[in-house]
């Protein structure tokens, strides 16, 4: 299993990523993860259609939660062909809760708490904590990453203006 150090941090110490890495231009891994329903979701349902994909420690935390809130928003306001997608090893009672709680209804959760499957797939697993790093995936509607934003430090909020304008030159 791959391992590279020094991607992220958690205040300001180095943490490990687990997983094959990606860069743009690969074919994005197809995973299944559970919705807040419990429903399995194959990534491939979403070929077709952009999919604006973050990955989140925990929706529990302050920052996570700002985040999903601004991709919520920013959902709202662009073409529903665009799926927004955001994915914690949360469970999915949780995230369903979360949902509940903020009224969101744009952003789809998805929860890879089984078998990390997407976080071991797209090489963004923190091994220290069994944890998702803070990323952004933009995969247009090919099947094929396009952008991607690691989140250097995991208590900051990623770069919401180069997520989007990315996101904008894609579609």
């Amino acid at each position: 299993m791959a391992e590279r150090a020094g991607i992220v941090f958690m205040k300001g110490n180095p943490l490990t990523l687990t997983g094959e890495e990606r860069k743009v231009g690969d074919l994005a891994p197809d995973c299944e993860l559970l919705d807040i329903s419990l429903a399995p979701v194959k990534l491939s349902s979403f070929r077709g259609r952009t999919c604006f994909l973050s990955t989140v420690p925990s929706l529990d935390t302050s920052v996570c939660h700002l985040e999903t809130i601004r991709f919520n928003k920013e959902a709202e306001k662009l073409d529903k062909t665009i799926a927004f997608l955001t994915v914690s090893m949360d469970l999915p009672f949780a995230q369903k809760r979360w949902c509940e709680e903020t009224k969101s209804k744009n952003v789809v959760l998805l929860s890879d708490h089984r078998n990390g499957e997407l976080g071991l797939a797209y090489g963004v697993m923190i091994k220290e904590l069994r944890l998702l790093a803070r990323t952004i995936f933009i995969i247009d509607k090919q099947g094929k990453i396009r952008y991607i934003q690691y989140v250097k430090e995991t208590s900051e909020e990623p770069d919401y203006d180069a997520a989007l304008q990315a996101l904008a030159d894609i579609k």
